[in-house]
């Protein structure tokens, strides 16, 4: 007799397991969400890329801002030009390879030639990653006939701010620090032409300004105006809210204590205002109301040292080793003086 098999044995064939193939919907659902992930990583990469130049180009000058040695500076051409012994040779070397603006004049960097120097300055800057700090000094009358007198015409004047600010835009990826035209302000009382300036002034600003581009205009210094005088002085010029600030010391000897004080008094005058603190020479500030070459002075702290919420931050602004003019041994204003040179650095070389 044959014996069936169990029960469990009997029942249809087992059928071979296959995986469903996804429907043509699922897959175009699947493609749009990769391609929505790799574009936000795309975006997010670029947002980083940006931001790192943003911080780097179109935020203010601040504590740790460093610019640039300028290869055109008068300490870099006194060394190819004029004989100087051992010490002043140093000195000049030193203050040569140190970060410091660069003054464009029209005796120096004429029309036609002003735009090249920019456009050098700013390439110098972008491949050394730091900021380009240069003076803009050429205003019409612009030291009333003393060591520093000369500038432009008033029908030139606007032609040559006008290159130079087109220069400026041609690099909105660097940070640049143009103090615009030193004195101008704190002696319109005294040269007694204030509306022409502030006319001439207003138009600079229009012709400088750009992205990346920080524009400080004369603040005088603690020891020259009052905050009170100096204030009414720079309101009158209708320029305040167009610029990024003021800068004080420039060219001067005073100490960056009284500096401070005096750029947060005229912040509280000027509805907030922001400034910049030329360090370049008041190591001692000794000098008092002595500006033109007074003796035993010394440079001050390197830029980039010092700042709070109205100082931006110090500068070199005058270059340490050129001349106030024809006082106290002195050249001419702007010329290279090795003997200077050599005591303003005295303590550091």
């Amino acid at each position: 007799m044959t014996i069936p098999p169990p029960a469990a044995t009997v029942g249809p064939p087992r059928r071979r397991w296959t995986p469903r193939r996804p429907s043509t919907r699922a897959i175009i659902i699947l493609a749009v969400i990769a391609a929505i992930v790799v574009i936000a990583l795309i975006a997010t990469l670029g947002i980083v890329i940006t931001q790192g130049v943003f911080r780097m180009t179109a935020q203010p000058p601040a504590v740790g801002t460093v610019v640039i040695a300028p290869e055109q500076s008068k300490a870099v051409q006194a060394l190819d030009h004029i004989d100087m012994d051992a010490d002043a040779t140093a000195a000049t070397q030193y203050l040569g390879a140190q970060p410091t603006a660069y003054w464009l004049t029209p005796e120096q960097d004429p029309i036609g030639t002003v735009g090249g120097t920019v456009v050098s300055l700013v390439s110098q800057a972008r491949d050394q990653r730091k900021a380009a700090a240069m003076v803009v000094y050429g205003l019409p009358d612009r030291d009333c006939g003393n060591h520093s007198a000369g500038g432009l015409s008033s029908e030139d004047y606007p032609t040559w701010v006008a290159e130079i600010g087109a220069a400026l835009r041609t690099a909105p990826d660097v940070q640049k620090i143009v103090v615009l035209e030193p004195d101008s302000i704190a002696l319109a009382s005294e040269c007694g032409d204030i509306s022409a300036r502030a006319g001439y002034l207003s138009a600079a600003v229009d012709a400088l300004s750009g992205t990346g581009t920080w524009i400080y205009i004369d603040g005088g210094h603690s020891s020259w105006h009052s905050p009170d005088d100096m204030a009414s002085l720079i309101r009158q010029m209708g320029i305040i809210d167009r610029v990024r600030g003021v800068a004080t010391n420039v060219s001067n000897y005073q100490s960056t204590y009284d500096e401070f004080a005096y750029a947060h008094a005229l912040s509280d005058r000027l509805g907030g205002t922001h400034a910049i603190i030329d360090t370049s020479r008041n190591g001692v500030a000794s000098a008092g109301s002595t500006w033109c070459n007074p003796p035993g002075q010394r440079v001050g702290d390197a830029g980039g040292t010092f700042g709070d919420d109205v100082v931006d931050t110090n500068v070199w602004i005058k270059p340490p080793g050129e001349s106030d003019g024809t006082c106290n041994g002195g050249p001419a204003a702007g010329h290279w003086w090795p003997e200077g040179a050599e005591e303003l650095t005295r303590d550091v070389r």
